[in-house]
């Protein structure tokens, strides 16, 4: 890695690339030039994106399969830069931004030589495999002053814009209890991907894809089922658990939990994975001056056990509960305006002095209009049409283009990242964590 590294340093100088603390400033009719490095699914769905934010143009591409690269000529013209080596697309002095979208395993290292070349990164979530991974682009983002936002759209989407509000207006009172899910009921929501008649050792640069992964023989279905492999992704903990949390965050505005334990199984995909396809977590938050001490139960399930696919957040408060999913829902119960009693089990004098005693302190009332109270539910809709991973990717180029910060920067993603990884650890350990949430670190 040393010799790759210095390699490297030696082609982005030799491209003329702008040193990391300069900032090329846009104006409103130029071209943003982004580059994709990794051109799978999810990488994809980013690029086609950020092409639908006004000013932004693809120059290069990265993919370790020949296939994805033939695709990005095929759609978006033969003019487009491709190779193997994201190395690369990075010392190209015309890519002034990058969309890094490859298994998880490679997010940090390449999310890191980005900065260090001048760009700005789009990384998908989780931001980093490994929870020891994440103060490295950290001190990247700051050092080199560019911007990262990390791609978990939870936290651009109105739905989570709108219960923060209601959450700081007290609309549930307090809060108590959060639960947190993710059903996927279909073979590809349980990551069963395509894998192409192509797939052999001329059309991949397997070495290239296994980076600093263990050493293993040519095996495709890792590469194109990586998610289903710990050498390379991060299971449904950094997968989903990671969105949840995101959301969580921001509507809390929480900076973290404190306590974390999971547990689970791989109960129906035993088909050579070491992921699990059911995990349940309890997550423990503090009380900040953001919020009150509260308990996040999630869970992801890929098992097929239902008719569709759904997730969603019920937020509980003391005063009423409020349910996030495709729509904002707030139900209030009209609340007991006194205590009961319990003195029937008692004799009768003891009786009489309770039922003295407490209608002393509660007066019998007389029902009136002002004695009535208001309950039901509240639905706030989204608006027609509204794609909240448009909208995230409409936030982070606007960004790149104004020099404006982001939401989800490599803070919000490591502490969002960190308890999401710690689940997947302890459930692997049987045993509970502990997060330093301010410091960012295991206890």
């Amino acid at each position: 890695m040393d010799t790759t590294r210095r390699s490297f340093l030696a082609a982005s100088s030799a491209a003329g690339m702008a040193p990391a603390a300069s900032f090329k400033t846009f104006a409103a009719n130029d071209r943003i030039r982004v580059a994709l490095v990794g051109a799978g699914g999810m990488g994809s769905s980013d690029l086609a994106s950020a092409l639908r934010c006004p000013g932004v143009e693809l120059a290069a591409a990265a993919d370790v399969y020949q296939g994805r690269l033939d695709r990005i000529k095929e759609a978006y013209g033969s003019n487009v830069f491709t190779t193997r080596d994201y190395r690369e697309v990075l010392a190209r002095a015309d890519v002034d931004a990058v969309i890094v979208a490859t298994p998880d395993h490679w997010h940090s290292r390449i999310t890191i030589d980005a900065l260090n070349a001048g760009k700005d990164v789009y990384c998908e979530k989780p931001m980093v495999q490994k929870v020891e991974q994440g103060m490295a682009v950290v001190e990247a983002q700051k050092r080199t002053g560019r911007l990262v936002q990390v791609g978990s759209q939870y936290v651009s989407s109105l739905i989570y814009h709108k219960a923060k509000q209601l959450l700081k207006e007290g609309a549930i009172g307090r809060l108590n209890m959060v639960e947190g899910w993710v059903d996927r009921n279909t073979a590809l929501g349980a990551w069963q991907y395509n894998i192409p008649p192509n797939a052999n050792e001329s059309e991949i640069d397997w070495d290239r894809f296994l980076g600093n992964a263990p050493k293993r023989p040519f095996e495709p279905i890792r590469l194109f089922r990586w998610r289903n492999y710990s050498d390379y992704g991060t299971g449904v903990a950094g997968d989903l658990f990671v969105h949840l949390l995101s959301g969580l965050h921001f509507a809390t505005s929480s900076i973290g939990p404190t306590k974390i334990y999971a547990s689970g199984g791989l109960r129906r995909w035993k088909d050579g994975r070491d992921a699990a396809d059911v995990m349940l977590a309890l997550i423990e938050y503090p009380e900040r001056p953001e919020h009150p001490d509260f308990t996040f139960m999630l869970r992801v399930n890929l098992t097929n056990g239902g008719n569709s696919d759904g997730f969603g957040f019920r937020f509980t408060g003391d005063e009423g509960v409020m349910s996030c999913g495709s729509t904002v829902t707030v139900t209030k119960a009209a609340r007991e305006l006194e205590p009961g009693t319990m003195a029937g089990a008692f004799s009768k004098k003891v009786r009489e002095e309770i039922l003295s005693e407490y209608r002393a302190k509660y007066p019998e009332r007389k029902p009136s209009v002002l004695g009535m109270q208001s309950h039901g539910d509240q639905i706030f809709d989204l608006p027609p049409r509204y794609d909240a991973h448009q909208e995230h990717h409409r936030t982070f180029w606007n960004a790149v283009r104004n020099r404006t910060s982001v939401v989800e920067d490599s803070t919000f993603g490591l502490r969002a990242a960190g308890p999401a990884l710690l689940s997947l650890s302890s459930f692997n350990e049987n045993r509970v964590y502990k997060w330093d949430p301010l410091a960012m670190k295991v206890v």
